[in-house]
């Protein structure tokens, strides 16, 4: 009570904070959130959470930084999927119906739901040998019409 009356009179006491000690670290940058392939599927997990969405835990790709998105620890036998080459990883992903499942140094498992290219694509992760497959739009001849006079 005595220090709300001190605060509410003007008279409460002003101490510096020491900047010795400070700990913030300011914002997370994304050269920061690579993916570092040699530790167990927990904390793979705990990373990739750690980082979604800002700033977006990321390797390399076929050449390419893509960004997981939505991880969890899976604990199942292995699924069946198509394999895909991760850079610095020790065993191949795996594109799944569920997403795309990675492995930890420990064998275990982790299912990643989401990814984003570089180019700010984001599509499911079970997507992703399907992601350049594009289906020509047809249109009906009322449709071509309307487009015409659209034009």
């Amino acid at each position: 009570v005595e220090a709300v009356h001190l605060i509410a009179d003007g008279k409460a006491p002003r101490i510096p904070q020491p900047k010795e000690g400070a700990t913030y670290e300011g914002i997370q940058k994304k050269e920061n959130a690579e993916i570092s392939w040699d530790q167990p599927a927990a904390a793979l997990h705990n990373w990739i959470r750690g980082h979604d969405k800002v700033p977006g835990a990321w390797t390399t790709i076929n050449g390419q930084a893509v960004t997981f998105y939505g991880s969890s620890l899976l604990d199942a036998s292995v699924p069946a999927g198509q394999e895909l080459t991760i850079e610095g990883a020790s065993r191949p992903g795996l594109v799944t119906k569920n997403g795309l499942v990675i492995f930890g140094n420990d064998g275990k498992m982790v299912l990643v739901r989401n990814l984003q290219f570089e180019d700010g694509k984001m599509i499911p992760a079970s997507k992703y040998f399907s992601a350049d497959e594009t289906t020509a739009l047809e249109l009906t001849e009322e449709e071509k019409k309307i487009a015409e006079d659209i034009r």
